[in-house]
């Protein structure tokens, strides 16, 4: 029987599954290899090896109403799309009202390795060198996926004699000690947009490098409500709207690829301070060639925004097998083919949205499998699901290594949300409380919606969802407004009318009239806005 469980990382993921162990009478230990909580989101001026590193002026692509724990909102006052400083805040005041740090050992390293018993054998090494030896019953990994950076220096020929400096997007801090000079980003990801934005400001010149050219989101969308809660309702007019930078790329359809979300890259390409490039041919001496034959001289800087290599060093190899950036896991979560699941990975996904709520609801999902009261299926149906989930993913994204984790968030945490059974009752709220019932069909797909019911019951999780677009107004006034609170109330009733509208009127067409629909191959295009619009159909 499971009851110590070693939590590997402090970081969000690491929070939360201490908080998931505690829920359900577990004793969780957790180890933290640097000197505070925090993982990703804490920012330092100096690297640390196998640690992910921000740049400081770092903002999160989702809102808070998207991002936060299910059972504890983001303050109101927070404004809507966070710096970093303000989500290591957040941080602290869940870790202190859970009373969370108390089970953290800072600046330790553990070594887990299972043992002949079905234990796990945990080596611990703190800063001064000094070793202990632990066993515990389960393990769970909550280091996430940016901590080895890829930089794939022998796709790029002549890097050995580029006479300027070269780093990945994960050495990067400021832009001050660029002003003036002449600058390369390779991809055009989260981190390559925002780094060539930023250095944009400052350099005398941005070029932005990439394959295949990218979608661009905003993070404030119509009305200027956060995209993240618009974009589940305004499906068509998201689709309408979205501009194609990079059109010396092919860039592939839209959903097909993580789409790159940033307000200010679209101006910065329009006004020219940064100059989308293809792929790059060679580099020499300060020169660098690319794909289309040009030629940018007296290149400074290249910064390689090439992504992270999946690993987990501590690990035995045998344990989890990792291949091509791909660990086999049932769900992203549990491997196969261990004869207890008493190993989970927690946060190994990259969702179209936040990764906060995902790895609360995983680790309310693993807590209990730990604790027996939910089991998994046989290890033939779990390797099933895991080709049927590298099958899909590859008829849908372009190959690349950063399609490996890929996961539709709605789609993802209903699944996850039915192992737990917490995924709400739809037509019971419908049934027995319209408004409410509304609010969770039609979106947005904010994670109180999963303590509505079931293990880990909220009593608190109805009014935070009737109040979810409060807390979006509140940060924006800042001063009073002619607009009446009636008709500021009207915003989300409108938008979910609308989006009701669209999906009803959308399905009447492909049932009644399908030659209407005949140029948008309805069926498939219906399959992929399903997993963003917060429907369940």
């Amino acid at each position: 029987m499971v009851q110590r469980v070693c939590v590997i990382g402090g970081g969000s993921s690491g929070l939360t599954s201490i908080k998931s162990c505690l829920e359900e009478g577990l004793e969780p230990i957790c180890f933290e290899s640097s000197d505070d909580i925090g993982g990703l989101w804490r920012f330092k001026e100096n690297l640390e090896a196998e640690r992910a590193s921000i740049y400081s002026s770092v903002i999160i692509n989702t809102s808070k109403e998207m991002m936060c724990f299910s059972d504890y909102p983001i303050p109101a006052h927070f404004p809507n799309y966070m710096h970093n400083s303000l989500i290591m805040d957040y941080f602290r005041m869940y870790a202190e009202n859970y009373h969370l740090t108390k089970h953290i050992r800072l600046q330790v390293k553990p070594r887990p390795d299972f043992s002949q018993s079905g234990q796990w054998d945990v080596e611990t090494e703190n800063r001064k060198g000094e070793k202990e030896r632990h066993v515990f019953d389960a393990v769970m990994i909550c280091v996430g996926h940016h901590c080895h950076p890829n930089l794939p220096l022998h796709d790029f020929p002549g890097i050995d004699t580029f006479e300027g400096q070269y780093i990945h997007s994960r050495d990067y801090k400021t832009a001050e000690d660029w002003k003036g000079k002449r600058v390369v980003v390779i991809g055009i990801g989260n981190s390559g947009g925002d780094i060539a934005v930023e250095l944009s400001r400052v350099s005398k010149q941005v070029f932005l490098s990439t394959r295949r050219g990218a979608w661009i989101m905003n993070r404030v969308g119509e009305h200027g409500m956060p995209t993240d809660m618009v974009f589940n309702r305004w499906i068509a007019s998201f689709l309408h709207q979205q501009k194609r930078f990079g059109t010396c790329c092919v860039c592939p359809r839209l959903f097909s690829q993580h789409p790159t979300v940033n307000d200010e890259l679209p101006n910065r390409i329009l006004s020219g301070t940064v100059r989308i490039k293809p792929n790059i041919r060679r580099l020499q001496g300060t020169s660098v060639e690319f794909d289309d034959g040009t030629v940018e001289d007296n290149i400074d800087l290249v910064v390689f925004a090439t992504g992270y290599n999946i690993s987990f060093p501590f690990l035995p190899p045998h344990v989890l097998a990792l291949s091509k950036n791909k660990a086999t896991l049932y769900k992203y979560v549990f491997p196969p083919g261990l004869e207890h699941p008493t190993l989970a990975v927690i946060g190994l996904v990259q969702p179209l949205g936040a990764i906060m709520p995902i790895s609360e609801l995983q680790a309310r999902w693993v807590t209990r499998v730990f604790k027996g009261v939910t089991k998994l299926p046989s290890k033939d149906n779990m390797l099933k699901d895991i080709k049927q989930k590298e099958d899909s993913m590859a008829k849908r994204y372009v190959t690349s290594q950063r399609h490996t984790i890929q996961v539709n968030y709605i789609e993802y945490m209903d699944e996850i949300a039915d192992q737990v059974g917490v995924r709400p009752n739809l037509l019971w709220l419908l049934l027995t409380e319209p408004g409410l019932g509304l609010r969770v069909l039609l979106g947005p797909c904010t994670p109180y919606q999963y303590r509505l019911r079931g293990p880990g019951q909220w009593d608190g999780a109805r009014q935070a969802i009737l109040t979810q677009w409060d807390r979006v107004a509140q940060p924006l006034r800042t001063r009073p407004s002619e607009i009446s609170e009636h008709k500021q109330r009207s915003l989300p009733l409108a938008l979910t009318l609308g989006a009701a509208t669209l999906a009803l009127g959308y399905y009447w067409a492909m049932q009644n009239h399908p030659s209407l629909l005949n140029d948008l191959d309805p069926s498939p295009l219906l399959d992929k806005i399903k997993p963003y619009l917060a429907v369940r159909w």
